[in-house]
């Protein structure tokens, strides 16, 4: 008996699959749907949400071409079909077209913005269809006349003899067709550090801030078009370590951090975007020397916690990516941009000596999101920070000071304890936030020293 196996074609996403029939004189038998077969053959895990069947009563009876906004598995339940698609997306391939004769040992995947249609080659022919997405009342999406000289599809049965609707027939040549936009990138929290570093490497994408979409607010949530998106990029969090273990922003960074990620992964479920994430090692209590992926979660303060919460939402995304970060610096208040105005106002400052790890720049956190997206990386948790060895909050103030024209030694170290001597308003820090960055690395992304960001972004800061 032949094995399943996967035959791509020209039209790029566009599947054959020879299934296995198995016969006897009562008749036969098929896994129609296989995920775990399947998607182990490279067939995508589209997570489909629907089945719907059609009948076609007599031999000629012809649908199409239609090009639904939703990927779907194609297969005969009874009889036999001659089904043709024609490429409808954007680019370089709009107008591509295969065909194939599909009975029982036959299915296709069929991805978003591909036009398909069916001809019945036997009476009483009924195939099935899996969808992963529901239809929704006034959603316009291209069609394309069956007739179409540019796309040429050799109909076993003449269209004059064949039975076709009046809406069918109305459709539209290839020349007329507007060709179906991809699904888009939303950017949320676009005007934060993190957020205006995401646009350069996802120019066109929608971008939102809280006065915009906020993602604790139910109704906002409800109202947003999340079916449009194939991916989300989740850059807003709250972000006030110290003010988290208050009465007010306890509350805040809750919903933001632990609430917002939660409702952004169960729309990630039911609207199939991917989702990407961005964490801190703060959801560790820094008693390890170096922080892998699989470490358990272990968080200090409320800031922490809220972020350990979050990540564990996230996880519950079929396709999610998690970025753990640390010590991020890009365009806005930072640390280093402290340092260089202390430094330049001639300030000698105490900066803790025993808190290690490295720098992350934004530009390379949002090159990581953009490695990770385009290169297909399994999905789950990475983490991710500029490379080169670990140093303290003082040693990076020294090489800013140095940077900028002053003395490091006027930089003066001292412990964490130390430095908040006398204070009750903090929350606590973990000592080590080094990350071992191995994982990333075996995708094919080297990460950059951060000793050469951080003289770049002084030399542009100046």
């Amino acid at each position: 008996m032949a094995e399943l196996r996967l035959e791509t074609t020209a039209i790029p996403g566009l599947v054959v699959l020879h299934l296995p029939v198995h016969e006897d004189s009562r008749g036969w038998f098929k896994e129609n749907w296989q995920r775990e077969k399947m998607v182990g053959l490279g067939l995508p895990d589209f997570g489909p949400v629907q089945n719907n069947m059609s009948f076609n009563a007599h031999r000629g009876a012809t649908r199409g071409i239609h090009t639904e906004p939703w990927d779907k598995f194609v297969s005969v339940a009874t009889g036999r079909v001659f089904a043709a698609w024609v490429d409808m997306r954007e680019g370089e391939t709009f107008g591509a077209t295969h065909h194939v004769e599909v009975g029982p040992d036959v299915a296709v995947f069929v991805p978003r913005g591909v036009g398909n249609s069916y001809q019945a080659l036997e009476d009483g022919t009924v195939y099935s269809y899996l969808v992963n997405d529901h239809w929704r009342p006034g959603q316009a999406y291209p069609a394309l006349n069956l007739a179409d000289e540019s796309a040429a599809i050799p109909w076993p049965i003449p269209l004059a003899e064949a039975e076709i609707s009046e809406k069918d027939l109305a459709n539209p040549v290839l020349a007329d067709v507007t060709p179906m936009a991809p699904k888009k990138t939303l950017i949320i929290g676009c005007r934060g550090q993190l957020g205006r570093a995401l646009q350069a490497d996802f120019p066109g994408s929608d971008l939102v801030d809280l006065d915009e979409l906020d993602v604790t607010d139910a109704d906002a949530v409800a109202a947003w078009p999340w079916h449009e998106y194939a991916l989300v990029l989740n850059a807003a969090a709250y972000t006030a370590v110290d003010a988290a273990e208050t009465a007010d922003g306890r509350r805040t960074a809750w919903a933001a951090n632990a609430g917002a990620p939660a409702t952004l992964a169960r729309l990630s479920r039911e609207h199939g975007f991917t989702l990407v994430h961005y964490s801190s090692e703060y959801v560790f209590d820094g008693t390890a020397a170096e922080h892998t992926e699989d470490e358990p979660l272990s968080p200090l303060g409320v800031y922490a916690q809220t972020k350990a919460a979050g990540d564990i939402a996230v996880g519950t995304a079929p396709r999610h990516y998690l970025l753990r970060t640390s010590w991020v610096i890009g365009d806005g208040h930072n640390f280093v941009r402290t340092m260089k105005s202390l430094a330049e106002k001639g300030v000698a400052p105490s900066v803790v000596d025993d808190q290690r790890g490295r720098l992350t720049f934004t530009s390379e956190l949002s090159r990581a999101t953009r490695h990770l997206v385009d290169s297909g990386a399994a999905y789950g948790t990475y983490n991710l920070s500029n490379g080169g060895p670990v140093m303290s909050w003082a040693e990076i103030a020294r090489a800013v000071f140095g940077l900028a024209g002053r003395d490091e030694a006027d930089v003066t170290p001292v412990t964490t304890d130390e430095y908040f001597a006398g204070k009750t308003d903090y929350s606590p820090r973990p000592l080590q936030s080094a990350m071992n960055l191995a994982k990333i690395e075996a995708t094919g992304f080297v990460p950059e020293d951060a000793r050469v960001a951080l003289k770049r972004y002084l030399s542009a800061d100046a």
